[in-house]
């Protein structure tokens, strides 16, 4: 059985700001137990929804690059720092891929 937490793996090279890998993994810990749903639509509400409770932001909605947040702050300049421009244009499009490639292999 596939499941979302495999979509995590591996985690990429680049990333926005410090905040974001904290927010990579703390998605793959919430989704860990959840099958991988049949439609790639399915998998996009899931993680839209996941991030959205993970960093308390709308991501649709919200307008500014980045955001900070507390609790995943764990040392260095942007420490603790989200970058939704790059959740918006690289990481989360990442995770829809290789739930797409998943779903047709």
């Amino acid at each position: 059985m596939r499941m979302m937490s495999d979509l995590f793996d591996p985690e990429p090279v680049r990333w926005g700001l410090r905040g974001d890998p904290w927010v990579w993994r703390a998605m793959r810990e919430q989704l860990v137990t959840l099958a991988l749903p049949p439609s790639v639509g399915e998998v996009e509400r899931l993680l839209k929804a996941t991030f959205d409770r993970v960093v308390a932001c709308d991501l649709a909605a919200e307008s500014a690059p980045w955001v900070y947040r507390e609790e995943f702050a764990h040392g260095g300049l942007s420490s603790g720092s989200v970058h939704l421009d790059t959740w918006r244009a690289e990481l989360l499009p990442t995770l829809i891929d290789r739930a797409r490639s998943q779903l047709s292999g």
